[in-house]
């Protein structure tokens, strides 16, 4: 009998590349088959996080298309992971840890156990985050 195939999907911002960002794709790949990677379009960041990416949408997602670990790279333009499981047909989402517990992923847990997706949580890179790239390189006023 053949083994279904394990599509997982996350997704980032991924503005200014990091190692946290490899990180966070190359453990993904390792819970799948296929990896498809959503990258926010720059309204989206705008939206969730009030401030413009550094890097464009189309530069952002042209580096994390070129990552060996991604399979397919699609365009996050909004936040509704339910919509994006009934787009993308992945059956393992994978999020960084910070999101585990919250209100909104005890929730969606709940919502994707009725779909079959496995939610999984893994630690970010504590040392480096575009946040703490912003803040060194900000100008010192």
């Amino acid at each position: 009998m053949k083994r279904k195939e394990r599509v997982g999907y996350t997704t980032g911002v991924f503005d200014m590349f990091h190692i946290g960002h490899l990180n966070i794709i190359r453990k993904s790949k390792g819970e799948c088959d296929k990896l498809i990677v959503g990258v926010c379009t720059d309204r989206l960041v705008r939206e969730l996080k009030d401030k413009d990416p550094i890097i464009p949408f189309e530069e952002r997602a042209e580096i994390v298309r070129n990552i060996k670990y991604v399979d397919e790279i699609v365009p996050q333009d909004k936040r509704d992971e339910i919509a994006d499981f009934h787009k993308y047909h992945f059956n393992v989402i994978i999020k960084g840890d910070s999101w585990k517990g919250t209100e909104r992923w005890n929730n969606l847990e709940e919502e994707f156990k009725k779909l079959g997706v496995e939610v999984k949580y893994f630690p970010y890179t504590k040392h480096i985050s575009s946040t703490k790239l912003r803040e060194k390189i900000k100008p010192k006023v």
